[in-house]
C-alpha cells in the first residue's frame, strides 16, 4: 500500500498522506514518498492547483522520532544535516509555483503541521487541532515553522503560539490567520477551491504566488517593481482582453 497518494480530478491535483493507522505520522519512506509526490506534481504540465490532506481521523501527527532522528549522540553538525534533508522532503510544496490548498480535518501537529504551512491557504474542519508543540516537549520548532509561522500571523502572534506549545482549536487558527477558512467538510471546501485556482490563467496565477512571496519579504518599491511588470504582461491576456472588449462595445 502506498504511503502516499497521488489522485487527479481534471488539472486539480491532490496528495493524501495514508498512513491512516498511526495518524499519518512522518518517518523516511513516508516523506520519501512525499517528495516525489511533490515532485511529480511539479512535473506536470496540466496540473494547476493542489490540494493536500490526510487520511484517516488525522492531518498528520508529526515526526516519527526514532525514523527521523535516528542516533540524537551523533554531533549537532550531523543531526542537523539529517534535519534539513528532512526539512526538503515536503518544503518542495513552497516551490510550487501552482496555488496550494491544505484541508486539515484533524490533528496537524509538529512537522504535520508544517506540512500544511506549507501551502498556500489552510482549509480547516471543526475538529482541526494545529499543533506548534515543539517547546513543549524540549525541541526547537523546525521545518520553516518559524517563518511561515510569522508570515502567517505575525512576529507576536507567532511568539505566542510557539512559546505556549499548545495546539490550536479550529476556532482560534482562523482568528489568527493560521487557517484562512473554517467548514464542516475541510477537503470539499479545498477541492472546490482549487478547482477555482485552476480556472484562472495558470501565468496568471503563477505570478500572483510570486508577488505575494515578494510582498512578504519586500518593501513596497520592490513590489511595486515585480508587481507593475506582471501586471502590464496581464494586459495582453486573452482573459483580460476579452474582459476589456466587452466595455468597448
Amino acid at each position: 500500500m502506498s504511503l502516499v497518494d497521488l489522485t487527479s480530478d481534471g488539472d486539480v491535483r491532490t496528495i493524501t498522506l495514508n498512513a491512516p493507522d498511526r495518524l499519518n505520522a512522518l518517518d523516511r519512506p513516508l516523506l520519501d514518498e512525499l517528495a516525489q509526490a511533490v515532485a511529480a506534481v511539479a512535473a506536470d504540465t496540466e496540473a494547476r492547483a493542489l490540494v493536500v490532506t490526510g487520511a484517516g481521523r488525522a492531518f498528520c501527527s508529526g515526526a516519527d522520532l526514532e525514523s527521523l532522528f535516528g542516533d540524537r549522540t551523533r554531533p549537532t553538525a550531523v543531526l542537523r544535516q539529517v534535519l534539513l534533508d528532512v526539512y526538503a522532503s515536503f518544503l518542495g510544496i513552497r516551490d510550487l509555483t501552482i496555488p496550494t490548498v491544505a484541508a486539515v480535518h484533524g490533528p496537524a501537529v509538529g512537522a504535520g503541521l508544517n506540512i500544511a504551512l506549507a501551502c498556500d491557504v489552510i482549509v480547516a474542519g471543526p475538529k482541526a487541532k494545529l499543533g506548534a508543540t515543539f517547546s513543549a516537549i524540549g525541541l526547537h520548532p523546525g521545518g520553516g515553522c518559524t517563518w511561515m509561522l510569522t508570515q502567517r500571523v505575525g512576529a507576536a502572534n507567532a511568539a505566542a503560539v510557539l512559546y505556549a506549545g499548545e495546539p490550536l482549536d479550529a476556532e482560534r487558527s482562523l482568528r489568527l490567520g493560521v487557517a484562512q477558512e473554517l467548514v464542516d467538510d475541510p477537503l470539499a471546501r479545498a477541492q472546490e477551491l482549487a478547482a477555482l485556482y485552476a480556472s484562472r490563467s495558470p501565468a496568471l496565477m503563477a505570478d500572483i504566488k510570486e508577488t505575494v512571496r515578494v510582498a512578504s519579504t519586500s518593501d513596497l518599491a520592490t513590489t511595486l517593481d515585480v508587481e507593475s511588470w506582471a501586471q502590464a504582461s496581464s494586459l495582453a491576456s486573452p482573459e483580460f482582453s476579452a474582459f476589456a472588449e466587452r466595455f468597448a462595445r
